[in-house]
């Protein structure tokens, strides 16, 4: 009867288990920024034509608000809700748009990046 060595056991799961932790091991802090570039992209294919999208600048709309003016008006986390079921607003140039849940989070954490400070 053959026994396989402890060691090659540990070293087999260490090689199946290693790509699957490196996935997990970029710092938040990257994945946040990761993210926040992502929703930029979305903001600026998406959104941009009629919206100011960054932290400064006039909305090219006037009907559109800049992006980080959003959450003097309401919570902006409220948006992803909006996003994954087709966004509606009362001004007919805007079209609907629908996102999957991973762009959906994306723009919310860029829309989040670019508010301007309260001055509650």
């Amino acid at each position: 009867m053959s026994r396989f060595p402890l060691r090659s056991l540990a070293a087999a799961i260490a090689v199946l288990i290693a790509p699957a932790c490196a996935a997990h091991a970029t710092p938040p802090s990257a994945r946040a920024a990761a993210s926040i570039e992502r929703g930029r992209e979305t903001a600026e294919s998406h959104c941009s034509r009629c919206h100011a999208i960054g932290p400064t600048g006039e909305s090219p709309h006037p009907m559109a608000p800049p992006f980080r003016t959003l959450s003097q008006r309401y919570p902006v986390t409220d948006l992803a809700e909006a996003f994954a079921e087709g966004i509606h607003v009362g001004n007919p140039d805007m079209p609907e748009f629908q996102f999957p849940p991973s762009q959906i989070d994306d723009l919310v954490n860029y829309l989040q990046s670019v508010q301007e400070p309260s001055h509650h």
